[in-house]
């Protein structure tokens, strides 16, 4: 019981539910390890002991708990309206609030007698403007207190109106001036043709954060390096101002880099070739080092160190990582010890001697930055009502920047994942550590406020995959299998407020990854907020009734509906049974293929059906390309307030760009857009495609078809 005890004090569940009706508890030794990475001493009885005897005494005289959030236009909560009678409230803002009296002070009056009535806002409250600031508390016999408080908004902005827009891994888009992957020059063009062309309100891309270097490099842009600042990978070369003013012998240099680069853009486009991302790098960061011996003029200049005094000590940190990287390598735990430590004499002295490289790549993030500032213009000036929707990683790697600069924030030995439920009996280790949320509320949120604020800054809206880590996550020990993990809570209370703030203030919608196992209360909690959810077609079904297809009227309307995601199959795979096949040739099914199959054709078939009888599928049952027409007119007849449509489908592509539960078994995030017979296709080609043009149109109301330009490409 002591143990249950203490870490419930913690946050640390100590039994979960896979299903209703089934309880699992969690090993002892996992919730010791926890513990242990909380900073809380669980190894005996005895420490038990001592430990619960300390957070129980903590929490009884505590006064305020580390952060109070207060909701703008909702009762306040517990925490100020239990404080006792003649307590004094001071309220320092936050820094740069404007219009906001520093410090603004009140003092607690004497409750009302109870009437019954729904419960207002007390007398001596007045409102702090938005924002995070610093409350203290001083009681009348003289105890005191301070905590963060957030103060947001109700709800984070919605989009304008009904509006529909494109899902797409940007990598895979290659243009024809692309260096082998796509970058920020096709997602800017992109954007701009779907707003004017199709009347598109979004584009949706992958987690465009910093990679952690190596070779081969993780493909996965969801265990980055860093989610603080975005990966120069992206960058359109051709597009940086100096580009165009390198004299000799650089110009003869980069001539040469671009005719490797257009090498590469071959091999992947007609040759077959996977994206190589390592290769694509090895030549921009060669260009770039050119491009850095160009002096800036001096509007950019001034443009660059606003930049820097911006991003301060994060962007230096992220830099120094990045050069002392290019020394050691990657993995910073095989440092000499004391590079170990960002703010180690050796790490000062680092900062110095390696002042060239450091500012190299802090020139590289400001760039990045530029070119996303460009593609979210470009969207919104086409007409865009949201425009560019990037997208927020649930953590990071492990060797990398962020986990260097913040240790002390991150639960360093531990890894998120995923319990095992009717899917995977196994669980999931997604080998990234968590934040600490004891860390995390003792900052006031930094760290999470100063991402989402940078993430934010060039966005018309922010997914974040898997949201239901905002409640909380399953952490599994190192060394154990994910079996053997427990869940910890978040103060989602905080974290929702942190989140609403920053999207207020960026004017941004927020879109929520909640498909899956979700604890109950979770998608109510954001659907209060705002926050919309994911549907995804396939899955939305009558679950408590009857267990078909949901009618498209019942569908909820705060959400983003889709036919698939980058971890699902493409519709025509999904339509034709193939991602069944794939998933056998590579031994990933645990029954027999002809039970898979037969499983998966009576599915499709009941939605083909469903889709008849809606009259929603005019050209008949045999069509595949209806088919997936079909499937986006149902979309368009729900209420969803964003349709996403995944730019592979418009082509006919049928293989998904990752895989899970493969990792070199299929070539997961390195695959280009392809045409259905796997051909790869440009955005050129893709934009030029009758088979786009034609599913787009049943997203049009009231459009019809447009006429494919002359030369367009059959696909």
């Amino acid at each position: 019981m002591g143990l249950s005890r203490l870490a419930a004090l913690h946050g640390v569940a100590t039994s979960f539910s896979p299903s209703a009706d089934v309880t699992v508890s969690v090993p002892d030794d996992t919730v010791t390890a926890v513990l242990a990475a909380l900073g809380v001493d669980a190894d005996t009885p005895a420490e038990v002991r001592r430990s619960l005897a300390a957070a129980e005494s903590a929490a009884a005289s505590r006064l305020l708990p580390p952060t109070v959030v207060v909701w703008s236009g909702e009762p306040l909560p517990a925490a100020l309206t239990g404080l006792p009678a003649g307590a004094l409230l001071t309220v320092d803002p936050e820094p740069g609030t404007a219009g906001a009296p520093s410090p603004l002070r009140m003092r607690v009056l004497p409750a009302p007698a109870p009437s019954g009535d729904a419960p207002t806002t007390p007398s001596w409250w007045t409102d702090p403007p938005l924002g995070v600031h610093r409350l203290a508390v001083r009681t009348p016999d003289h105890h005191h207190a301070t905590a963060t408080l957030v103060v947001a908004p109700d709800r984070v902005p919605q989009p304008p109106a009904r509006t529909h827009g494109f899902l797409v891994q940007l990598y895979s888009l290659l243009s024809e001036r692309s260096w082998g992957m796509g970058d920020l020059s096709d997602l800017a063009d992109l954007a701009a043709w779907a707003g004017r062309t199709l009347g598109s309100g979004f584009v949706q891309v992958n987690p465009l954060h910093a990679a952690v270097p190596g070779s081969p490099t993780d493909p996965s842009p969801y265990r980055p390096s860093s989610r603080r600042f975005p990966d120069p990978v992206h960058l359109h070369i051709e597009s940086i101002p100096e580009y165009g003013h390198v004299a000799e012998p650089g110009r003869t240099a980069l001539d040469d880099l671009r005719q490797q680069a257009a090498a590469l853009r071959e091999a992947v486009l007609n040759k077959g070739a996977l994206i190589d991302r390592d290769a694509v790098w090895a030549l921009k960061k060669q260009a770039l080092e050119i491009v850095h011996e160009v002096p800036l003029t001096p509007g950019r200049r001034a443009a660059y160190c606003d930049f820097l005094a911006g991003q301060g000590q994060a962007l230096e940190d992220h830099a120094l990582w990045c050069a002392l990287a290019e020394v050691h390598g990657p993995r910073w735990r095989d440092w000499p010890e004391g590079l170990r430590d960002p703010r180690s004499p050796q790490s000062t002295r680092a900062r110095t001697e390696l002042l060239d490289r450091v500012d190299f790549h802090c020139r590289l993030a400001w760039l990045t930055d530029t070119q996303l500032a460009t593609a979210q213009s470009a969207a919104r000036e086409s007409g865009m009502a949201v425009g560019i929707v990037h997208d927020l990683a649930v953590g990071v790697h492990p060797d990398g920047a962020d986990t260097w600069a913040q240790q002390d924030a991150f639960a360093l030995g531990m890894s998120v994942g995923a319990p095992p439920d009717a899917f995977n009996a196994h669980g999931q280790d997604w080998g990234l550590p968590p934040w600490r949320p004891d860390a995390l509320a003792a900052s006031g949120y930094a760290p999470y406020r100063h991402l989402l604020r940078g993430l934010l800054a060039h966005a018309g809206a922010l997914r974040i995959d898997h949201v239901m880590g905002l409640f909380r996550l399953w952490w599994v020990p190192e060394g154990q299998p994910p079996t053997e993990g427990a869940y910890v809570s978040q103060d989602a209370e905080a974290m929702l407020a942190v989140l609403v703030l920053e999207a207020h203030r960026a004017g941004a919608v927020v879109i929520g990854e909640d498909l899956g196992t979700v604890e109950p209360g979770v998608r109510e909690a954001l659907a209060r907020r705002g926050v919309l959810g994911t549907s995804v077609l396939w899955f939305e079904r009558d679950w408590g009734g009857t267990g078909r297809p949901l009618a498209p009227e019942k569908w909820r309307e705060d959400c983003v509906a889709t036919a698939t995601t980058h971890d699902l199959p493409s519709t025509a795979a999904r339509l034709t049974g193939e991602h069944v096949t794939l998933r056998h040739r590579l031994g990933l099914l645990t029954r027999g293929l002809e039970q898979e199959l037969a499983e998966d054709a009576a599915d499709t078939a009941e939605w083909l059906a469903y889709l008849a009888r809606l009259r929603l599928l005019p050209e008949g049952d045999g069509d595949e390309e209806a088919a997936v027409r079909a499937v986006h007119r149902f979309l368009r007849r729900t209420p969803a307030r964003m349709a996403g449509v995944w730019l592979p489908d418009t082509v006919g592509d049928r293989r998904p760009q990752n895989l899970p539960g493969t990792w070199d078994q299929y070539p997961n995030w390195r695959l280009p857009v392809a045409d259905a017979e796997g051909h790869p296709v440009t955005l050129e080609e893709i934009t030029a495609s009758p088979r786009l043009h034609r599913l787009m149109a049943v997203l049009a109301e009231g459009q019809e078809a447009p006429t494919a330009p002359p030369g367009a490409r059959p696909s």
